[in-house]
C-alpha cells in the first residue's frame, strides 16, 4: 500500500513538472513541444540538487519497464494512415533510420568524450 501512494505520488510530481513545460511553451509562445520543455526542466532540477533522482526513481523505473504499453494507442492510431504509409512508407523509414543512426552516434561520441574526460581527471 505504501508503494502504490509514493508511486502516486511521484508521478504527480513527473506529471506537474510535465505540465509546467507544457505552460512555459504556450505563455512564451515557444515552438517547442512542452514535454520537451518539461523534460529539460526536470534535467536542469536534477542538476541543481533541488529534486534528488531517488524521490523520484520508484516511478521512473516503473514506468520504464512498462515503456512499451505506451506505444500501443500510437501504433493503432497508424492504421488510419495506412494509405499515407503506403505511399510514403519507405521515405519515412529511410528518415527514421538515419535520423537513429545520427542520434546514436551522437551519444556514442558524446560518452566516449565524457569518458574521456573523466580517465583525465582520474
Amino acid at each position: 500500500m505504501r508503494t502504490s501512494i509514493v508511486i502516486a505520488l511521484q508521478v504527480v510530481v513527473l506529471l506537474a513538472i510535465s505540465q509546467a513545460g507544457h505552460a512555459v511553451a504556450t505563455y512564451l509562445g515557444l515552438p517547442l513541444p512542452g514535454n520537451l520543455l518539461g523534460m529539460l526542466l526536470l534535467l536542469g532540477l536534477l542538476l541543481s540538487g533541488a529534486i534528488r533522482v531517488r524521490w523520484l526513481e520508484t516511478s521512473a523505473s516503473l514506468l520504464l519497464r512498462h515503456l512499451a504499453f505506451f506505444f500501443v494507442p500510437i501504433t493503432v492510431g497508424l492504421m488510419g494512415f495506412a494509405a499515407l504509409l503506403a505511399t510514403d512508407g519507405p521515405a519515412i523509414l529511410v528518415t527514421l533510420v538515419v535520423s537513429a543512426c545520427i542520434g546514436l552516434c551522437v551519444a556514442g561520441l558524446t560518452s566516449q568524450v565524457l569518458a574521456a574526460r573523466r580517465r583525465g581527471r582520474a
